[in-house]
């Protein structure tokens, strides 16, 4: 378990969550997993004392102050709390701190959904204290997901072990996401890091699965099959070859339909016709990045890339057009990103021209563009403008025109 800490606890047995998770240990020993200390989710109502990623599920840790000490303590979801007996009383009336939880919990669980996060279960943890003896839950609640309990090591180990039930292990790239996504600012570890915490590598997993696909035939039974598998593999050719008949009948026509294949639909900005010249897209931002935006992806989680080319023409000139689009975990990070991408100088993201996606009659360099930048929630947009022919000039009035303009291009073309 690595701890991250982000503020300070917002209540007093939050110090005895993160010394029973600091015993835990780094690396997978134990448990494994991320925790986030002292951290506000986007949304969520309140400070959580911890968010505890881990390879199998999501544990929201909010902490409850108890007014003195208890032997035994009585928690139902819905209804009153008591200690040793007595009615728990709150200054706001409430009968339990268990709404305020579960709503804390659940804006965890939708943040995560809006963000298009990793599926992971999301349950909850009640950290009471400053001592507890006994914890009382009702059947219904604990099927629910919910633990309450004081935070010793063992009792917080094993509520975690019970909730983390997710078929299957959170890959580090999912990881990262989950941890940008929940954490307001900072970078999420590095990838050795959530390796080393129990994260899968998807490329490995991948790599040594299995792939043998079909049971083998027992052998008593291989007379009786054996007429089956033949006559499945002769479907399988007679399949094979009707479609190799059609494609070769269909040939010569498919190789002239493609030269008058309706092309993708001009798009209209301010009376202005760009042409679309092709489009990508990417979960590796900063790889396509350059500059100080490069330098900042690096260091940074970036959802997903997308890249989209046009044509126009000014004053009967033909203008290369390159707009790129990045989804960010939230709007605070993309404030950071246009920041520096505003920044004269600071680099952007390279068009697909200049990796060698160009077009005939299109820009061979996208050198000296007039770039404009815009943030929406939590996306940024960054456009570049040039001259198909001849020198451009970034601060040429034109071609800042057309870059603003192509601000409100498509990142997406059909």
């Amino acid at each position: 378990m690595r701890l991250i800490r982000l503020g300070p606890e917002p209540s007093k047995v939050g110090a005895d969550v993160r010394a029973a998770l600091s015993t835990w240990g780094h690396g997978d020993a134990v448990l494994g997993g991320i925790a986030l200390l002292g951290v506000r989710p986007p949304g969520c109502p309140r400070e959580l004392d911890a968010v505890v990623v881990l390879p199998r599920g999501v544990l929201v840790v909010v902490g409850v102050d108890l007014p003195d000490p208890a032997v035994r303590l009585e928690a139902p979801l819905n209804g009153q709390w008591r200690t040793d007996g007595w009615p728990l009383t709150r200054p706001d009336g409430a009968l339990s701190p268990a709404a305020e939880t579960l709503a804390a919990s659940a804006a965890v669980a939708r943040r995560i959904q809006d963000m298009r996060g990793e599926p992971l279960p999301v349950t909850t943890v009640v950290a009471v204290g400053p001592y507890v003896g006994q914890v009382v839950q009702p059947t219904a609640d604990l099927n629910r997901g919910v633990r309450v309990l004081h935070p010793k090591p063992t009792t917080l180990l094993a509520a975690a072990r019970e909730l983390a039930t997710s078929d299957r292990p959170c890959s580090v790239e999912h990881a990262a996401k989950l941890v940008a996504v929940l954490a307001p600012t900072g970078a999420p570890p590095p990838r050795p890091q959530l390796q080393a915490e129990g994260f899968s590598d998807a490329a490995a997993d991948l790599a040594s699965a299995s792939t043998m696909l079909l049971p083998k035939v027992a052998p008593p039974a291989r007379r009786r099959v054996l007429p089956y598998v033949i006559a499945s593999a002769v479907g399988v050719l007679l399949v094979v070859a009707l479609v190799l008949s059609l494609t070769w009948g269909n040939a010569a026509e498919n190789s002239t339909a493609s030269t008058s294949a309706p092309q993708p639909t001009t798009v209209v900005v301010d009376g202005r016709n760009f042409s679309p010249r092709g489009a990508d897209r990417t979960d590796d931002c900063a790889a396509h990045a350059f500059g100080d935006v490069r330098g900042w992806l690096s260091e940074h989680v970036c959802m997903q890339l997308r890249r989209a080319q046009y044509e126009t023409e000014v004053d009967g000139r033909k203008v290369g057009v390159a707009v790129a689009e990045l989804n960010l975990p939230d709007a605070t990070r993309a404030g950071e990103l246009h920041a520096v991408a505003a920044t004269a100088g600071a680099g952007g993201v390279a068009a697909p021209a200049q990796e060698g996606k160009g077009w005939p009659g299109g820009p061979t360099s996208f050198d000296r563009a007039a770039i404009r930048s815009l943030a929406k929630g939590a996306q940024v947009r960054i456009a570049q403008a040039v001259w198909a022919e001849g020198e451009s000039d970034s601060a040429d009035a034109a071609l800042g025109q057309v870059a603003e303009q192509a601000l409100r291009l498509p990142a997406v073309q059909q």
